[in-house]
């Protein structure tokens, strides 16, 4: 059974940090392409970050420069650094994993006050 557990979302004033964790298993984490995306209420869906198996990565252009995503494959989990947190970074955050025919956590809310 696939399970993604993200944890580490809160409440955060503008300027904050947070990092968010997702604990994967039932896949091959080592092989497995692994995502971060958003949802904000009456908005879309959108790609966040994505770390590949080999550790490359890709940003959103509005988080670049601001999160950083990794990877470590000897506890199945991946990471988002959030630091210089905005307003319009509140949403429910969720991974993703291309693994089979791929799979979504729950997700974790992060919510930034001005």
């Amino acid at each position: 059974q696939v399970q993604l557990v993200e944890s580490g979302g809160g409440l955060v004033q503008a300027g904050g940090s947070l990092r968010l964790s997702c604990a994967a298993s039932g896949i091959i984490f080592r092989l497995s392409v692994m995502d971060w995306y958003r949802q904000a209420p009456g908005k879309q869906r959108e790609a966040v970050a994505t770390i590949s198996s080999s550790g490359r990565f890709n940003y959103a252009d509005s988080v670049k420069g601001r999160f950083t995503i990794s990877r470590d494959s000897a506890k199945n989990t991946v990471y988002l650094q959030m630091n210089s947190l905005k307003p319009e970074d509140t949403a429910v955050y969720l991974c993703h994993t291309t693994y089979g025919p791929g799979y979504w956590g729950q997700g974790t809310q992060v919510t930034v006050s001005s």
